[in-house]
């Protein structure tokens, strides 16, 4: 992932999506030769010359102050995913050093294992930035039977909802959360641009998947702390679930997701038929609770 080119993109496809009459401008009618606004437009909402602003698209935010950034904020209405992803992108471009040593894969810490197994009633897993399930607890596994029974491990997320084809059985909502699964792989890049194993990731799945590669390409980034997610479970039927997406801040990098349902549903009731489906199969017979992961990835 050239980090140039990404800033690049992502300013030119937010400049695309905002139109004049958006953004308060008078429309002048006529051919407008870009389907949003025009640089010179976005350099001045921005305060800034036509001439910087111009840099800033071809890729260069280095030396971009705090207040430029703002005010590119401002002019090209990003939500807080965006602006997230921006300052990512800007300290990037301001990090003299882009080699990090490569650490040895470890175990997610027996103290994060124990909570997970404490969650008896919720199904739960940790992952990491590239979507990746480093750790479950028992119902977690139940749940996620059809994509941990994966032969790449660890399982990713990813790599399941546009390879595998049971993913368009398993997941009712496939299309959405498609955008939501690149969304969130684009604030990841963001966040570390030269990570080769999210790098290898993303480049085997723009070769082998045309939606991917579709999705990737609209630069589009997302916040995925809280919603609902809807299965469809080869053992219990259709599940409808709230989730809750907690970044572990004693292992920076890693996420906890717990789901449940709402007492007195469907779901609900689904939810205990598959701790009890799980307490009488092997489920911890098929894979591990834990796989090694890394504290970074290098470059």
């Amino acid at each position: 992932m050239d980090h140039r080119t990404e800033i690049r993109r992502f300013l030119t496809s937010r400049r695309g999506k905002i139109t004049p009459q958006q953004a308060g401008l008078p429309s002048y009618g006529g051919n407008r030769r870009v389907p949003g606004l025009r640089r010179e437009e976005v350099a001045s909402l921005a305060g800034v010359s036509v001439e910087y602003y111009a840099r800033l698209e071809r890729g260069n935010l280095s030396g971009v102050s705090e207040s430029v950034l703002d005010s590119l904020v401002r002019a090209l209405q990003l939500d807080e995913a965006e602006r997230a992803h921006l300052l990512d992108l800007a300290r990037t471009a301001n990090t003299t050093s882009r080699k990090h040593p490569r650490r040895p894969p470890r175990p997610i810490r027996p103290a994060l294992q124990n909570l997970l197994d404490a969650m008896t009633e919720a199904p739960a897993f940790i992952r990491n930035g590239r979507l990746d399930i480093l750790a479950t607890n028992r119902l977690g596994r139940a749940l996620y039977r059809p994509v941990l029974r994966s032969s790449v491990q660890p399982a990713n997320l990813a790599r399941f909802g546009f390879l595998d084809p049971a993913a368009a059985d398993f997941l009712p909502d496939l299309e959405s959360m498609s955008a939501a699964t690149v969304a969130l792989l684009h604030t990841e890049a963001g966040l570390d641009p030269y990570n080769r194993d999210l790098t290898a990731l993303i480049g085997e799945l723009s070769t082998r998947s045309e939606e991917f590669r579709a999705l990737w390409a609209a630069h589009d980034v997302q916040l995925h702390r809280s919603g609902t997610k809807r299965f469809r479970h080869p053992a219990v039927g259709s599940l409808s679930l709230g989730f809750e997406s907690l970044p572990v801040s004693t292992d920076p990098g890693l996420t906890l997701v717990a789901m449940s349902a709402e007492p007195g549903t469907v779901s609900h009731d689904g939810l205990k038929l598959l701790a009890s489906w799980a307490a009488s199969t092997n489920q911890d017979g098929d894979h591990p609770r834990s796989v090694p992961h890394t504290e970074d990835w290098a470059s």
